[in-house]
């Protein structure tokens, strides 16, 4: 009995885990493959998930976000909320946006998790027309 309980708790987490992006993050530039910053994402009481910018890594040039057009304009990048919005659809998060912080321009947002990576895609109209970052699970 002991030995079926355990399974079931186990199968259950696994399932609940799977699929979860919670959690920190490091952002990886898909163009130099250097390691920028961690991403802390959440859920709030919306049901909805969020990222902020929690750790820099790299020095930017800016420490404020100057491109932004929204209420992130001028503020710093470090506490940032650069992703809003996320909705679970089956396996993937979307529906929400994304803001690169270097240029201040907000993108749709498609996130979808393989193991301890994220496969994160900002695109502006159609998800063909846009790129894809991995992201790597802190620890």
């Amino acid at each position: 009995m002991k030995k079926l309980l355990a399974t079931l708790v186990f199968s259950l987490f696994s399932v609940m885990s799977f699929a979860q992006i919670e959690g920190k993050w490091k952002t990886i530039d898909d163009e130099t493959k250097q390691a920028k910053s961690i991403v802390e994402i959440y859920k709030k009481s919306d049901g909805k998930y969020y990222g902020k910018v929690s750790q820099l890594l790299i020095k930017p040039a800016d420490p404020n976000c100057s491109g932004c057009k929204d209420d992130r304009k001028g503020k710093p990048i470090l506490g940032m909320e650069i992703i809003r919005g996320l909705a679970k659809d089956g396996d993937e998060f979307t529906g929400g946006t994304i803001t690169d912080p270097k240029t201040g321009k907000t993108y749709k947002c498609t996130i979808t998790k393989d193991g301890d990576k994220l496969n994160v895609r900002g695109y502006m109209g159609f998800s063909l027309l846009g790129r894809t970052q991995i992201w790597q699970k802190v620890n």
